[in-house]
């Protein structure tokens, strides 16, 4: 008696059901606010010094000494938390494939202990994979403002998201 062919198993869904955003949700002009954070002289110090341990970001006399005229956090902090803010605000809803990467992340103006931060961000442009056609490509401009509206972060970056699934038959 032959044996039967092994089955595959059945094909899972890409997206849990926590994912509503798609590469077609992602338009040009739309504009999020992803949220804010209040930025702490402590966070600022444990971020430096793992990750950027210069005088102005991990000692405070010697902060006020600096061209800064004291405590400031790293510009990687400042990105990293804008990145956080997008993750919370947006991207953990996304059918997101990663990032090809960033074109430009300028540093406006220093972070410092007690800014309250917020992230936003808008589409720039859009466009399909010319070899996967189940995802397309989404170039945004992120920024990080202070509660006066002072730009901290100003960026330029493209996101590789998934697009929506076709219904089942």
């Amino acid at each position: 008696m032959p044996v039967p062919a092994e089955q595959p198993p059945p094909e899972l869904a890409p997206w849990g059901p926590e994912i509503d955003l798609f590469w077609e949700d992602l338009v040009v002009g739309r504009v999020e606010h992803l949220g804010s954070r209040l930025v702490t002289a402590e966070e600022i110090i444990e971020f430096a010094r793992q990750f950027d341990p210069q005088p102005f970001h991990i000692d405070p006399r010697r902060a006020r000494e600096s061209v800064f005229g004291g405590l400031v956090a790293s510009g990687w902090h400042s990105a990293s938390i804008w990145m956080r803010l997008y993750y919370d605000g947006l991207l953990r809803r996304c059918a997101s494939l990663g990032s090809p990467g960033v074109e430009r992340l300028e540093w406006l103006a220093p972070v410092r202990p007690g800014d309250r931060v917020a992230a936003s961000l808008e589409v720039i442009s859009a466009r399909l994979s010319k070899s996967r056609p189940d995802r397309g490509l989404v170039q945004i401009r992120g920024e990080l403002t202070d509660g006066s509206g002072t730009a901290k972060l100003r960026m330029t970056a493209w996101g590789l998201f998934g697009r929506r699934p076709a219904e089942s038959a």
